[in-house]
């Protein structure tokens, strides 16, 4: 229970991460949560994740909206910024605190009754601005928070512990986000840890807006025969579409060859691969040219190099708008206020 207070002590030959901290320093309060919940599973990945990560705390921004699931920032990182929002609105406000001090981490965490029921509309909003966080999504079809009614991702036919099945079509942020254009998305199972920590690293370290969907059964109201996302169907269907890992940054290596030929490179793990740099000629404006090319180059068992596509309208939040490089936050106020007489002048020129 809450306020039961975690001990300080670590063992000393914990391992340490670059900054010389161990695990035990992104950890937060004690979980309230019921025994065996699987956003304590997630909670633990996220720990991991951040360590290896060698994320300072004080550069963390934790953001979340209301739900069972907004409680888990509170369990991690505790030397952290944290902010707990409206119910639905955690993606506009981490778009202002983002606006404020781009140089934050922000990791918001969401349900899928915050963020696919009353929050439905600043999700594809935050999509569309291409906000640079980690959105994670701790999907559990259900309002565990009160007492388990059908959330908006609830499978048709799935039952709840009263009542009939559910017969509404339910909404799948995974495909949701792809028609929205989200640029990083992934979706993991609490209970598989290994492929979690990685997915979460790598959303953490991608420019842009990363949703990270996880399917995380809720013991007391939704984990039961008749559920589609209880443990027992969960483990029975879910299967890896791909073995993930998160490949940290390495020395770099250089190579020089000609516009239009294929040269061997040695990796770092000793293995070669064969390159083939684009010519002139080759177009990276078109999106269907560049997909049947990179087709055509996987049969021939090359790896293209160059600029392969490129869609000069995208960019995360801050490019669009652009923004200034320092943060507001560290702007001095002459800096900010611009003045009564510069004030005067931007009102008439809209008049």
């Amino acid at each position: 229970m809450s306020y039961i207070a975690k001990p300080k002590v670590s063992h000393p030959k914990s391992p340490r991460n670059e900054l010389g901290l161990t695990e035990r320093d992104y950890e937060g309060a004690v979980s309230t949560l019921c025994a065996g919940c699987g956003h304590d599973s997630i909670t633990a990945a996220l720990i991991q994740a951040v360590f290896e990560l060698s994320i300072e705390p004080h550069m963390l921004g934790k953001m979340s909206g209301i739900g069972c699931s907004s409680k888990t920032p509170a369990y991690f990182v505790s030397q952290s910024h944290g902010f707990n929002s409206v119910h639905g609105r955690m993606p506009s406000v981490t778009t202002g605190a983002n606006a404020a001090n781009n140089e934050l981490t922000y990791i918001g965490v969401s349900g899928d009754g915050d963020s696919l029921s009353i929050g439905m509309g600043q999700f594809a909003h935050v999509i569309r601005r291409n906000l640079n966080m980690c959105y994670i999504i701790e999907n559990n079809g259900v309002y565990g928070l009160t007492k388990g009614q059908y959330s908006a991702s609830a499978d048709v036919g799935s039952t709840a512990k009263k009542g009939p099945a559910n017969r509404q079509m339910p909404i799948d942020p995974v495909s949701t986000a792809i028609g929205l254009g989200a640029t990083y998305i992934a979706r993991g199972f609490s209970g598989d840890k290994k492929q979690l920590v990685p997915l979460i690293k790598g959303a953490i370290a991608h420019k842009g807006f990363a949703l990270l969907d996880v399917i995380s059964p809720c013991v007391t109201f939704n984990d039961h025969q008749g559920s589609t996302k209880s443990y027992a169907h969960t483990r029975e269907f879910y299967h890896h579409v791909i073995e993930a890992d998160f490949v940290p940054p390495a020395k770099e290596i250089v190579a020089a060859y000609e516009e239009g030929a294929a040269m061997p490179v040695e990796m770092h793990d000793g293995s070669k691969i064969v390159f083939r740099k684009v010519d002139k000629a080759y177009d990276p404006t078109s999106r269907e040219s560049a997909f049947s090319y990179l087709r055509s180059s996987v049969r021939a068992g090359e790896i293209v190099t160059g600029l392969l596509y490129i869609d000069q309208e995208a960019g995360d939040m801050h490019d669009l708008s652009g923004s200034v490089k320092r943060p507001l936050a560290k702007l001095p106020y002459t800096e900010l206020n611009p003045g009564k007489a510069t004030l005067a002048k931007v009102m008439n020129g809209y008049r």
